[in-house]
């Protein structure tokens, strides 16, 4: 029984529609000095794509406000670190290789030759998330997170994967959650 839960764990991961692509902190911060966080309010080129509900900016924002707060640290107005997060969108095509029972059937032609090519399968949007830690005194940056996921018009599933995916990258913070 227990080889077949630790199976069932890991195809659902592997199977995640979140991965976590990298998390890196700078050598010889002492993160549990930090005590209050807040995030950075910055202007972006295409500011109004992410304005209104179902962009995840406020499911961004609530989730890592979430974990920072699981790990002791209150949201101040001068605050020990800046957070900011960054949101990069990307038109995706999925693809498959032809293989040899997708060629016309042979009828006889001379010379006749077939070709494997790439057929478009499926267009999707893929979003990557970029969490920065940042130093408030120094304006440094300790800490980042990068987290990428396909996107979904369903709030209630994009809200899921949001918080699938900063749960995952925060799970490699240096300091565990309370």
């Amino acid at each position: 029984m227990k080889t077949f839960l630790w199976l069932w764990l890991i195809a659902c991961v592997a199977c995640s529609p979140v991965r976590v692509e990298s998390t890196t902190q700078t050598p010889g911060v002492d993160f549990t000095a930090y005590r209050t966080y807040n995030f950075l309010d910055v202007e972006a080129r295409n500011e109004a794509a992410f304005q209104g509900p179902g962009t995840g900016m406020t499911e961004l924002k609530q989730a890592v406000a979430r974990e920072l707060e699981r790990r002791g640290y209150q949201q101040a107005a001068a605050p020990d670190v800046w957070v900011n997060i960054g949101v990069v969108t990307q038109d995706k095509v999925q693809t498959r290789q032809t293989n040899f029972r997708d060629a016309p059937r042979y009828i006889g032609q001379r010379r006749y030759s077939w070709k494997s090519e790439e057929v478009v399968v499926d267009r999707y949007e893929e979003g990557t998330a970029t969490v920065d830690v940042v130093d408030a005194a120094r304006n440094e940056r300790v800490w980042q997170g990068v987290a990428v996921s396909t996107l979904t018009d369903d709030p209630t599933k994009l809200a899921a994967r949001i918080d699938e995916g900063i749960t995952r990258m925060f799970a490699k913070y240096p300091v565990p959650p309370r």
